[in-house]
């Protein structure tokens, strides 16, 4: 992939010395496909929380706003592309919306990728008054990738069904005017599992659907015809892999970043390439399988690193009726979705070969009489982002039965 010399990502976020999570997941991936990252921490500890203990400090929102000072003082402020996840109080995270505010109005054309990190399973890991920070600060945002709980802490609406999966994006679309919506792990209870296409569940020798997530994207629409189909809905689901990672969020929305190529509708030049839904033909919009051709890919991985990977095809610029079913968001997705999941092969599988004192299951009770017990199981799961970067660096080849989100023919009907 190539990337235009031009094209500097801001990155602010959390960072860690040892391991991979926050800024330390997301920079690198980044690097290896082309971008010059400038680096903003928001705190600095000595390894993520997941560990149990941990040294460090929380960034200020005056040291925040010190960087940002000196930076535009300084004319370093030139980021086309801003990404900001992990910041833990309403001071700096207000800090951050400024700075924000501030580049969306002076850089014509600045993407920017808003990952709300609040908590996951029910609970915040952040304070509460977060929240309405950053509900206002949703319009300023190009892309946002929050996980299922985040979704509804920001539309104030329970996921327990499709409706309320459809009032939760009509809020970020239309109440919040968010362009382009990501939820990456949705967990695929029987609702939602029903409620999918068949092309999209998971194989029929899979029983158990509590071994899946779905990935979700969304783009508004522009057209004022398009109130009943506020969005153009592409999804797929995904094998969950044993054990606990952390960062992988943060990788997840980096390669989002990086992969998101926004282009104007066909009917003409478009905001932050958000698509058309009568550009779609009805033999798309009414197939009854709603998958697109299998597309090609120019390059192959690096042979740094050769895990087992998932079959993906990439963009196309090919203005076919298929071509139609993809939207620049989807292609990211489906990119990011797939390299994600390889990198996390990657990581099971090393974890899986070390010493057994290394891989011992969680037991709450002997972690607690033994701290480094935790410590070493943690240690062991990092994710192997230098091993897997010939995954991050190439746009793997392959075929339609892999990981790309496809078109959810009626989405909005049911």
């Amino acid at each position: 992939m190539s990337v235009d010399p031009a094209e500097r990502v801001l990155s602010i976020q959390s960072h860690v010395v040892f391991g991979y999570v926050g800024g330390k997941a997301a920079v690198f991936p980044l690097q290896c496909l082309g971008y010059d990252v400038d680096v903003v921490n928001t705190v600095n500890f000595s390894n993520h929380s997941g560990y149990g203990r941990s040294g460090g400090t929380k960034t200020t929102a005056a040291e925040l706003n010190s960087i940002f000072d000196g930076m535009e003082t300084n004319e370093l402020l030139m980021p086309t592309r801003l990404l900001t996840g992990y910041i833990p109080g309403a001071e700096a995270l207000t800090a951050v919306a400024q700075l924000a505010q501030k580049l969306k109005a002076t850089k014509e054309g600045l993407i920017y990728l808003l990952d709300p990190v609040m908590g996951d399973a029910g609970q915040l890991y952040v304070a509460a008054d977060v929240i309405p920070v950053y509900k206002d600060l949703l319009p300023q945002a190009t892309v946002i990738t929050p996980n299922w709980f985040e979704v509804e802490v920001l539309t104030d609406t329970q996921l327990k069904d499709l409706p309320s999966l459809h009032t939760a994006l009509r809020i970020l679309h239309e109440q919040y005017h968010v362009p382009h919506v990501v939820i990456s792990s949705i967990p695929l209870k029987p609702w939602l599992l029903a409620a999918l296409p068949e092309h999209i569940k998971p194989d029929a020798d899979s029983l158990d659907s509590n071994e899946y997530l779905l990935c979700i994207s969304s783009s508004s629409s522009h057209s004022s015809k398009d109130r009943l189909r506020p969005s153009i809905v592409h999804a797929q689901c995904v094998p969950l892999i044993p054990g606990y990672f952390s960062g992988v969020g943060d990788l997840f929305s980096a390669l989002l970043l990086a992969h998101f190529h926004p282009k104007p509708s066909v009917n003409g030049p478009g905001t932050d390439g958000i698509p058309n839904l009568n550009d779609i033909p009805d033999t798309i919009r009414t197939t009854t399988n709603g998958i697109p051709t299998p597309l090609t890919t120019p390059s192959t991985p690096s042979p740094i690193c050769t895990p087992s990977l998932l079959p993906l095809p990439s963009s196309s610029s090919s203005s076919s009726p298929s071509s139609f079913s993809t939207t620049p968001l989807s292609t990211a997705a489906s990119l990011a979705l797939h390299k994600t999941h390889s990198i996390l092969l990657l990581t099971h599988s090393s974890a899986q070969s070390l010493p057994y004192e290394e891989r011992e299951p969680t037991d709450d009770e002997l972690d607690a009489l033994e701290p480094l017990r935790r410590t070493r199981r943690m240690r062991g799961r990092e994710l192997a982002l230098v091993r897997g970067q010939g995954v991050m660096r190439g746009d793997v080849k392959g075929a339609s039965e892999g990981r790309e989100l496809v078109f959810w023919d009626g989405f909005w009907d049911l």
